[in-house]
């Protein structure tokens, strides 16, 4: 018995191995150079086991053994099969998002929460200015249970029967799907888009937010004789950020991840209720918009359509917040990660469609196309709203936009960590863990303030983060799962992954349409 188990070896480098008594199993596709990390450690809380014989000369001290499992399952079921391909990376436990594996539904809800609602969800009216009640309403649900099904896949391709691989990271997980050059060319870009890309225009927000806020408490009115320019405020900002970032890993966060969520949706649901109760404007319409030629409709329905889409985020770290999450063969890990993202996406539903149908209700095609909601309030409701309500607002916004940033920046702090930890073989001490951390915040701020025109090009590069949402998860479980052909979730993945890269691709032809016919006020270190 014990001659054809198979022995786990926890390798010192980036990839670990497995040998055989008998045979020897191929390893699966590495991760991209960049990324050695991302080999996973098993889906058993207990990965380095060691044979149980009645010759002590035989046992084994070192980490190189394996043990019999302490429970009892058939020895062809697929559960054996993956206890026995199981993989180990001593790196994990070095890493932020993997370092503590305590998390539970509670924490998968707040983090998906909190980074499943965003600003970028107050221009959703605007989106209906084009699209018209029905169609507007039918886009909203269609992406809203689209994004919903593509999370489910990402859920169950998180741990694999095959190999015994956790995949922790989305970059893992498609290149170990599609190969470590595929990788590099259609998931690399959008990742660091979706991770640095989101923490600057936090920083943006956050940072104008918070001089909005300063003027709301002093009335109006400058309470020091000199007050901050809006750098000095995105500096204020940047550097709350990075003092938040100080806590160690992702699990550590749930806290802020916690409050991170109820701002969210208080000023969500603040904003509705306000527009509301306010009642609608004076001589408001709901007609469609009417462009003056048919390629600049064409355009503005995509323009609607790309709103709609940047709505539901938080795609590309969904494995990284189930990779905090106890796995053993029992109990795996999807099911209180399914459980949390069922649990934050009916809040994300009873926010966003309000806030869309509320929005476009009260102001019609009156809402304004830069800031939405938020810009809607204060230009129309500034004067006869509580100013108490409206500081409270812009409080909720900067304190969810400070909570968001840790969860979309620890992707980047793992990376950056990842590279000392493979290269050295060590865990990162305290002191270069802050320099890291530190200097991804304060490289933001720079962004932020020397592109201050980034936003401009949000459209764009939104169009080619796209498919990590709509597209990558159902082509990558049609490769993974190897549906039966002809059957419905052969052509249900098919077409919603086809669909997805469609959706991207008339994205970024939208995105350079409006650059070109709006054009962009290049004005470098100058933010408005």
């Amino acid at each position: 018995m014990a001659e054809s188990m198979i022995e786990v070896v926890e390798y010192g480098g980036a990839t670990p191995q497995m040998t055989a008594a008998t045979d020897s199993v191929s390893p699966v596709a590495s991760a991209p150079p960049m990324q050695n990390q991302y080999n996973s450690p098993s889906l058993s809380r207990k990965p380095l086991l060691s044979i149980q014989t009645n010759n002590p000369d035989k046992i084994s001290i070192t980490p190189k053994t394996s043990r019999t499992p302490n429970f009892i399952t058939p020895l062809g079921s697929p559960i054996r099969r993956a206890i026995k391909l199981t993989r180990f990376d001593p790196q994990d436990a070095w890493l932020p998002i993997t370092e503590s594996r305590n998390g539970n539904s509670f924490y998968a809800a707040f983090h998906t929460l909190c980074a499943g609602i965003g600003i970028q969800a107050l221009v959703l009216p605007v989106a209906f200015t084009i699209l018209g009640w029905t169609w507007g309403v039918i886009c909203l649900t269609v992406a809203f249970l689209w994004q919903l099904y593509t999370f489910w896949l990402l859920t169950n391709l998180h741990e694999s029967t095959e190999n015994g691989v956790r995949y922790s990271r989305f970059l893992q997980l498609f290149s170990a799907t599609f190969g470590e050059r595929m990788g590099k060319i259609f998931a690399l870009f959008p990742i660091l888009y979706l991770s640095g890309g989101t923490c600057v225009a936090l920083i943006v927000v956050g940072g104008s937010t918070s001089k909005l806020f300063y003027q709301i408490v002093c009335g109006g009115h400058s309470c020091v004789p000199k007050p901050l320019t809006t750098v000095e405020w995105y500096l204020v900002f940047a550097s709350a950020a990075v003092i938040l970032s100080q806590l160690p890993n992702l699990n550590s966060i749930a806290g802020v991840s916690l409050v991170g969520a109820v701002t969210a949706i208080g000023y969500c649901t603040m904003m509705w209720i306000v527009s509301v109760t306010e009642g609608r404007l004076d001589r408001v319409s709901y007609d469609r918009v009417k462009p003056n030629s048919d390629t600049e409709w064409f355009f503005g329905v995509l323009n609607a359509l790309g709103i709609i889409a940047f709505a539901f985020r938080g795609h590309n770290v969904t494995l990284e917040i189930q990779a905090t999450m106890p796995s053993s063969e029992k109990k795996s890990s999807r099911v209180p990660m399914w459980r949390g993202i069922q649990a934050a996406y009916l809040i994300v539903a009873l926010c966003l469609f309000p806030l869309a149908i509320g929005g476009y209700w009260a102001y019609g095609n009156k809402i304004p196309e830069n800031g939405g909601m938020l810009a809607a309030i204060y230009a129309f409701h500034g004067r006869d709203t509580s100013q108490s309500v409206l500081g409270l607002i812009s409080l909720f916004v900067i304190i969810n936009a400070l909570s968001a940033f840790q969860i979309y920046g620890m992707p980047m702090f793992d990376d950056m960590e990842s590279k000392y930890t493979s290269r050295m073989k060590k865990p990162c001490p305290w002191w270069l863990r802050v320099i890291f951390r530190v200097m991804f915040g304060y490289g933001c701020f720079f962004v932020a303030i020397a592109i201050p025109f980034l936003g401009s090009l949000a459209g764009l590069i939104g169009g080619i983060a796209v498919p990590v949402t709509f597209a990558y998860p159902c082509l990558m479980w049609i490769k993974i799962k190897k549906p039966e052909k002809h059957s419905l979730m052969w052509w249900l993945n098919w077409g919603l992954g086809i669909g997805g890269s469609l959706l991207s691709v008339l994205l970024i032809a939208a995105g350079v349409y409006v650059v070109i016919d709006t054009g962009i006020d290049v004005s470098f270190f100058k933010p408005h």
